[in-house]
Protein backbone atom coordinates (compact mmCIF):
# COMPACT_ATOMS: atom_id res chain seq x y z
CA UNK A 1 0.00 0.00 0.00
CA UNK A 2 1.20 3.69 -0.51
CA UNK A 3 -0.47 6.26 0.96
CA UNK A 4 0.46 10.04 0.37
CA UNK A 5 -1.00 13.42 -0.84
CA UNK A 6 -1.59 14.59 -4.84
CA UNK A 7 0.26 17.79 -4.28
CA UNK A 8 3.53 15.36 -3.71
CA UNK A 9 4.06 12.84 -6.36
CA UNK A 10 7.67 11.78 -6.65
CA UNK A 11 7.38 10.45 -10.25
CA UNK A 12 10.81 7.86 -9.64
CA UNK A 13 9.56 6.23 -7.17
CA UNK A 14 6.56 4.45 -8.72
CA UNK A 15 5.44 2.27 -11.87
CA UNK A 16 4.75 4.17 -14.70
CA UNK A 17 1.31 3.11 -14.62
CA UNK A 18 1.25 4.33 -10.92
CA UNK A 19 2.51 7.79 -11.91
CA UNK A 20 0.08 8.07 -14.84
CA UNK A 21 -2.92 7.56 -12.35
CA UNK A 22 -1.80 10.04 -9.92
CA UNK A 23 -0.71 12.92 -12.73
CA UNK A 24 -4.60 11.98 -14.03
CA UNK A 25 -6.26 12.51 -10.51
CA UNK A 26 -4.00 15.51 -10.54
CA UNK A 27 -4.99 16.98 -13.56
CA UNK A 28 -8.87 16.30 -13.99
CA UNK A 29 -11.12 18.50 -12.55
CA UNK A 30 -13.80 15.92 -10.65
CA UNK A 31 -16.27 18.93 -10.16
CA UNK A 32 -17.43 19.05 -13.57
CA UNK A 33 -17.14 14.84 -14.58
CA UNK A 34 -20.62 12.82 -13.14
CA UNK A 35 -20.26 10.01 -11.23
CA UNK A 36 -19.92 6.90 -13.19
CA UNK A 37 -17.26 4.56 -14.76
CA UNK A 38 -14.78 6.02 -17.79
CA UNK A 39 -12.24 4.10 -19.73
CA UNK A 40 -8.89 4.94 -19.66
CA UNK A 41 -5.70 2.81 -21.18
CA UNK A 42 -5.59 -0.91 -21.85
CA UNK A 43 -7.92 -2.23 -19.69
CA UNK A 44 -7.51 0.03 -16.74
CA UNK A 45 -10.55 2.75 -16.29
CA UNK A 46 -12.08 5.28 -13.95
CA UNK A 47 -14.91 5.20 -11.41
CA UNK A 48 -16.16 8.11 -10.00
CA UNK A 49 -18.15 7.75 -6.77
CA UNK A 50 -20.32 9.90 -4.75
CA UNK A 51 -20.62 8.39 -1.44
CA UNK A 52 -22.34 8.43 1.84
CA UNK A 53 -19.80 6.56 4.58
CA UNK A 54 -21.58 4.93 7.52
CA UNK A 55 -20.34 2.47 10.15
CA UNK A 56 -17.69 0.10 9.75
CA UNK A 57 -19.53 -2.55 10.85
CA UNK A 58 -21.78 -1.88 7.54
CA UNK A 59 -18.81 -2.61 5.05
CA UNK A 60 -16.85 -5.87 4.38
CA UNK A 61 -13.35 -5.86 3.87
CA UNK A 62 -12.51 -6.27 0.22
CA UNK A 63 -9.32 -7.59 -2.01
CA UNK A 64 -9.14 -7.62 -5.98
CA UNK A 65 -6.76 -9.79 -7.86
CA UNK A 66 -6.50 -8.08 -11.08
CA UNK A 67 -6.42 -4.29 -10.43
CA UNK A 68 -4.54 -1.97 -8.55
CA UNK A 69 -6.47 0.47 -6.75
CA UNK A 70 -5.51 3.93 -6.73
CA UNK A 71 -8.09 5.75 -4.31
CA UNK A 72 -8.21 9.61 -4.27
CA UNK A 73 -10.32 11.72 -2.26
CA UNK A 74 -11.19 14.53 -4.09
CA UNK A 75 -13.90 16.14 -1.23
CA UNK A 76 -15.50 15.00 1.84
CA UNK A 77 -13.62 12.71 4.80
CA UNK A 78 -13.56 9.08 4.72
CA UNK A 79 -12.01 6.49 7.57
CA UNK A 80 -10.38 3.55 5.51
CA UNK A 81 -9.28 0.20 7.27
CA UNK A 82 -6.06 -1.80 5.43
CA UNK A 83 -4.71 -4.67 6.23
CA UNK A 84 -2.91 -7.58 4.44
CA UNK A 85 -4.11 -10.39 3.19
CA UNK A 86 -2.58 -13.28 3.89
CA UNK A 87 -4.93 -15.30 2.28
CA UNK A 88 -6.65 -16.83 5.24
CA UNK A 89 -9.16 -14.90 6.04
CA UNK A 90 -13.11 -16.09 6.11
CA UNK A 91 -14.73 -15.69 3.06
CA UNK A 92 -17.97 -13.84 3.06
CA UNK A 93 -18.29 -13.35 -0.31
CA UNK A 94 -16.44 -15.57 -3.09
CA UNK A 95 -14.58 -13.90 -5.84
CA UNK A 96 -16.48 -12.19 -8.51
CA UNK A 97 -14.13 -12.20 -11.50
CA UNK A 98 -16.71 -9.42 -13.71
CA UNK A 99 -16.17 -7.38 -10.77
CA UNK A 100 -12.73 -8.53 -9.41
CA UNK A 101 -13.63 -8.24 -5.82
CA UNK A 102 -13.67 -10.78 -2.95
CA UNK A 103 -15.25 -10.04 0.70
CA UNK A 104 -13.94 -11.02 3.93
CA UNK A 105 -15.99 -11.32 6.80
CA UNK A 106 -13.08 -9.38 8.75
CA UNK A 107 -9.65 -9.45 8.84
CA UNK A 108 -6.74 -9.05 11.46
CA UNK A 109 -4.43 -6.10 12.03
CA UNK A 110 -6.98 -3.76 10.32
CA UNK A 111 -4.94 -0.26 10.43
CA UNK A 112 -6.66 2.57 10.01
CA UNK A 113 -6.35 5.93 7.71
CA UNK A 114 -8.00 8.83 8.10
CA UNK A 115 -8.57 10.44 4.40
CA UNK A 116 -8.78 13.78 3.60
CA UNK A 117 -9.37 15.85 -0.13
CA UNK A 118 -6.28 15.67 -2.34
CA UNK A 119 -5.01 12.27 -0.47
CA UNK A 120 -4.34 9.23 -2.37
CA UNK A 121 -4.13 5.15 -1.75
CA UNK A 122 -2.44 2.76 -3.96
CA UNK A 123 -3.74 -0.72 -2.93
CA UNK A 124 -2.24 -3.84 -3.93
CA UNK A 125 -3.50 -7.28 -4.42
CA UNK A 126 -2.31 -8.72 -0.93
CA UNK A 127 -4.16 -5.18 0.92
CA UNK A 128 -7.23 -5.61 2.38
CA UNK A 129 -9.36 -2.74 2.20
CA UNK A 130 -12.51 -1.69 4.03
CA UNK A 131 -13.71 1.63 2.41
CA UNK A 132 -16.52 4.42 2.85
CA UNK A 133 -16.55 3.91 6.86
CA UNK A 134 -17.72 7.70 8.51
CA UNK A 135 -15.29 9.78 10.37
CA UNK A 136 -18.15 11.87 11.55
CA UNK A 137 -21.77 13.47 11.00
CA UNK A 138 -20.73 14.80 7.59
CA UNK A 139 -22.80 13.83 4.95
CA UNK A 140 -20.85 12.85 1.51
CA UNK A 141 -17.82 11.70 0.25
CA UNK A 142 -16.76 12.23 -3.37
CA UNK A 143 -13.97 9.77 -4.32
CA UNK A 144 -12.31 9.03 -7.50
CA UNK A 145 -10.71 5.22 -8.14
CA UNK A 146 -8.24 4.62 -11.22
CA UNK A 147 -8.55 0.90 -11.45
CA UNK A 148 -5.15 -0.11 -13.05
CA UNK A 149 -5.17 -3.52 -14.85
CA UNK A 150 -1.69 -5.69 -13.85
CA UNK A 151 -1.79 -6.60 -17.45
CA UNK A 152 -1.22 -3.04 -17.88
CA UNK A 153 1.35 -3.06 -15.66
CA UNK A 154 2.77 -5.65 -16.79
CA UNK A 155 3.09 -4.54 -20.51
CA UNK A 156 4.97 -1.50 -19.18
CA UNK A 157 8.09 -3.89 -18.36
Amino acid sequence: MIFGHISHIVANRYPKAIVAALNYLKQTDFDQLKSGRYPLKGKSYVQVLDLTPSAKETHLPEVHRQYIDVQYWHSGIERMRVATDRGHHQVAESYDAERDILFYTQVENEQELLCHPGNFAVFFPEDAHRSACKENELSTIRKVVVKIALDDLEEEQ
